[in-house]
């Protein structure tokens, strides 16, 4: 029987992280993976797949051009789901070959097959045509969560599907219901449109993205609406099934009949309402290790979970589900697990979140929403695109950066994006909330000519001149920008 330090079950972020942790500290690391390619659904299914659609779809159409362009500028005028396929598949495959070779480089062992414990040190490793018994001093669970898939819903992979079978559609439809206003949904829903497709997203609470900025959140919805998606808010689907419709032929179609009665109908189906956990699987009863309802586990903060040996890291454990969290929950828990406790600074409430809509969305720190039930004073400053080369220079005029400034001590409490480059200008702010900087940091910084970084120098003056004209503490007079 082989021994290990330590073994990882899953090859997502969360377990791709901690293999090679385990590794630097000098363990014998083994990891296992039961699907037939590595990466789990950030690689697969999940994060790289909708970003790489994201992009081919921006390019193929020439959306993100059209603002200096033109509005009827398209790179590619007819855009086939075989156009989209190919670019999603070069770079899954491109990651494939970057996850294998790290783990190569650093010695992990990759065991392929079904893990599943046979003790609580030993765990069996199920394939095929075979079967074997590993035994380690660690494990870490990292295992994932797949697509709700309940069983009122008749997917069929075809017209009604789930995210993991997007990438599977034979032709663009013309039509697209997309039930759930999440991140995966509104992110699906923004491709679709953009390439022409007439979505309607359904959604039960009264915004999609629920956790945004109140003001972001507006702004997003008349994007939507720009786009030509019709919103259904506050609405619940009580079925949904395939209809026969007589239109001088018999077309099949799908439709949702909403519990207020309405009846929606459309070429195809995307229900995209909540992720479901996979761990039932692992025989985690011979281990003394129990799960919710959902196939999640609890863990404590160091990611460790009831039993001392064992931790868990990722979208197994719930929110905040990210790649991004995955990752450095993977890394954190065998740090810990093998007593290399002293990790650096781990702030959660300095989280990014990044939605990969169209346009694109990031937000760090709180909302307006949440100081005020906090009792936090605020002021915001605010910077549109419009009012940075940059922007011109892009051709998004439409979008905007947000900074949330404590009225006494001009400390930053949240950053928020809606535009172009969202996601990668969000991690300014963030570095500088987690050193606990001011807003006067941007005014007196120097800002590449042009960037959309800018948009941080101007925000911090229309909140600071605000903060002057209310406050009248003797500021220095402020440039009106």
């Amino acid at each position: 029987m082989k021994h290990y330090d330590c073994v990882v079950i899953g090859t997502g972020p969360a377990g791709q992280k901690g293999a090679i942790q385990a590794a630097k500290l000098g363990k014998r690391v083994a990891i296992i993976e039961k699907n037939a390619v590595l990466g789990g659904a950030q690689i697969n299914t999940g994060t790289i797949p909708s970003k790489a659609l994201r992009e081919a779809v921006l390019h193929l159409t020439g959306a993100n051009s059209r603002g200096l362009m033109g509005g009827n500028f398209q790179a590619k005028k007819h855009i086939t789901i075989t156009d989209l396929v190919a670019a999603s598949q070069q770079v899954i495959r491109h990651e494939w070959d970057v996850i294998r070779d790290q783990f190569d480089r650093n010695g992990v062992e990759l065991l392929w097959g079904r893990a599943e414990f046979v003790s609580p040190f030993e765990l069996k490793v199920v394939r095929e045509d075979d079967a074997e018994i590993i035994s380690a001093d660690r494990f870490l669970v990292s295992v994932g969560t797949r697509p709700a898939r309940p069983q009122s819903v008749p997917f069929n992979g075809r017209t009604i599907f789930c995210s993991d079978e997007f990438l599977r559609l034979h032709h663009l439809p013309r039509t697209m219901i997309v039930v759930g206003g999440g991140v995966i949904g509104t992110e699906y829903a923004c491709i679709m449109a953009t390439l022409g497709v007439r979505v309607t997203l359904v959604e039960g609470r009264d915004r999609v993205l629920g956790f945004l900025d109140q003001e972001i959140s507006d702004a997003f919805h008349y994007f939507l609406r720009q786009r030509g998606i019709t919103l259904r808010l506050g609405e619940k689907v009580e079925s949904i099934e395939e209809v026969e419709v007589q239109n001088g032929t018999t077309h099949q179609l799908v439709q949702a009949r909403l519990e207020s009665g309405k009846k929606l109908r459309a070429e195809t189906l995307l229900y995209a309402v909540g992720r479901q956990g996979v761990c039932g699987s692992l025989a985690l009863d011979k281990v003394g290790i129990e799960f919710d309802d959902r196939e999640r586990l609890r863990v404590n903060d160091c990611y460790q979970t009831n039993v001392e040996h064992v931790y868990a890291a990722g979208d197994v454990i719930g929110f905040p589900a990210l790649a991004s969290t995955s990752m450095e929950q993977g890394r954190r828990a065998i740090c810990h697990a093998f007593g290399q406790c002293d990790v650096g600074n781990y702030n959660t409430s300095l989280f990014p979140y990044g939605i990969y809509a169209i346009p694109e969305i990031s937000m760090v720190g709180k909302t307006e929403e949440q100081l005020t039930e906090e009792g936090i004073p605020y002021e915001a400053g605010v910077a549109n695109y419009r009012e940075i080369a940059r922007g011109q220079l892009l051709g998004d005029t439409l979008g905007m950066l947000k900074l949330l400034i404590h009225q006494e001590t001009h400390k930053i409490l949240g950053v928020h994006v809606i535009g172009t480059g969202a996601t990668e200008l969000i991690h300014i702010g963030q570095a500088v909330m987690a050193l606990d900087g001011d807003a006067e940091f941007f005014i007196n910084n120097v800002f590449n000519f042009p960037t959309l970084a800018e948009c941080y120098k101007v925000a911090a003056y229309n909140g600071l001149n605000k903060l002057n004209h209310v406050c009248g503490n003797g500021l220095v007079e402020l440039v009106d920008v």
